[in-house]
């Protein structure tokens, strides 16, 4: 049988472990997809950049060996070039000048650098593996008492939250989405599927008191995984196939609208504050796919995109809904409150979730003030031309009422945010 390693981004080690971004060409912004049989960059192409908003660019493995599978012409054996442009592979099959094979090709074993008299095959057999099948269906997965040992309020994540949550509502978030935290106080969110299988745990630093991530060398993220590698050969290949951070609750809540954010903070301030619903995090921009999305199969989805990110969710909200058989709306109310500094320094749900509770405390007191200067007025005396009067409220879509009538707690968001169906 042929042993199949995965590519894999480059782990970040110093400021040289990142490098220039072959489309927005900013500097120590892009990371490299390594190949585990040279140690080295399958190209400088393939790799993904930070500036996620700006940038987005993200060409991974797949795409490249779709696209360009004659690019590893060098290990198949004997490869020659015609005097028209054209390649031929090791087994006779002609590549064209485009340099490309189609999405069904059939990669032999040479290609990854493993040769098939070593496995038990003669010269007159050749097995073979499909790429891209093993990328698809190849998961590993984590023990579960890596998850039960880790679980703890002791995270600078946590302690953010119970300055603006009550207590009760915190634990409960804890104990659902198992968070976890490391001895320097950086919080673990863990990624386990519906079927309860541990993917990995995401380990970030938060500030405190503002409740922003660290982005330094030491608060950069780490992965469970990826400390697993370094310890134990036993997870040396470890193939790590991502899903929504809180996707287990889905199984737990079967009748639950889902809420998507990007950031699993987010994800856990929402759960706290709107509990009616299953919040799920994409853990970035582009963590929102279809793969991922399968498991929202027949449910009632809401997307809550960060700042800026509204017109980029909003189109793949068309294609996982029409590809996944989920019904799933895209809400704007991030959008619209994001000032322009906002925008550029990063604004999400949670943000505003807090901004609103902050504000909401304001007001209370600025009532309380207004009713002791008003309780030396007349009684009966009106105070303004609007008082008393009700606006005219929108009647929902047909669409938006559909949704309503199956999950009444709906209505639960779109009063406490003030949404508007656009």
């Amino acid at each position: 049988m042929i042993k199949f390693k995965m590519p894999y981004l480059e782990p970040y080690t110093t400021r040289d472990s990142r490098h220039r971004c072959p489309r927005c060409n900013h500097a120590r912004t892009f990371t490299f997809y390594i190949d585990p049989e040279t140690g080295k960059p399958i190209h400088r192409t393939v790799g993904r950049c930070d500036r996620e908003i700006k940038c987005g660019y993200h060409y991974t493995p797949r795409e490249y060996y779709r696209d360009n599978l004659p690019l590893c012409g060098d290990l198949f054996d004997g490869n020659q070039s015609k005097g028209n442009g054209e390649q031929i592979s090791g087994n006779g099959k002609q590549i064209s000048r485009n340099g490309k094979f189609s999405d069904k090709t059939v990669v032999t074993g040479d290609l990854f650098g493993v040769n098939s008299n070593q496995s038990g095959m003669n010269n007159n057999q050749s097995e073979t593996i499909d790429y891209i099948k093993i990328l698809d269906e190849k998961i590993d997965c984590i023990s579960h008492r890596y998850v039960i040992c880790s679980k703890s309020s002791d995270s600078n994540f946590v302690s953010f939250l119970y300055d603006h949550f009550p207590g009760e509502r915190i634990e409960e978030a804890i104990d659902r989405y198992a968070l976890g935290a490391t001895r320097n106080r950086r919080v673990i969110f863990w990624q386990i599927d519906i079927d309860d299988n541990v993917r990995t745990g995401k380990i970030m630093q938060y500030n405190p008191l503002t409740g922003k991530r660290v982005r330094n060398e030491r608060g950069g993220i780490n992965w469970v995984h990826n400390i697993l590698k370094k310890r134990s050969y036993v997870f040396q290949n470890y193939n790590l196939c991502q899903c929504y951070f809180g996707e287990h609750l889905l199984k737990l809540f079967p009748n639950k609208p889902v809420a998507i954010v990007e950031a699993e903070k987010t994800a856990v301030i929402g759960s706290i504050h709107t509990p009616d619903f299953i919040w799920l995090a994409a853990g970035n921009l582009n963590g929102l796919n279809v793969p991922k999305s399968r498991v929202l199969r027949n449910r009632n989805v809401m997307l809550f995109p960060d700042a800026g990110c509204y017109e980029k969710w909003a189109e793949k909200m068309k294609r996982i809904s029409r590809e996944v058989n989920c019904t799933m709306e895209v809400s704007d109310v991030v959008e619209k409150h994001a000032t322009e500094e906002q925008l550029i320094n990063g604004y999400d749900f949670a943000d505003y979730v807090i901004e609103k509770l902050k504000g909401d405390g304001e007001n209370e007191k600025g009532e309380c003030d207004s009713n002791e200067s008003d309780s030396n007025e007349p009684a009966g005396e009106e105070t303004g031309p609007t008082n008393n009067i009700k606006l005219p409220s929108r009647e929902p879509s047909p669409a938006l009422q559909k949704m309503i009538d199956k999950n009444p707690s709906l209505t639960t968001l779109i009063d406490k945010f003030g949404l508007v169906e656009v």
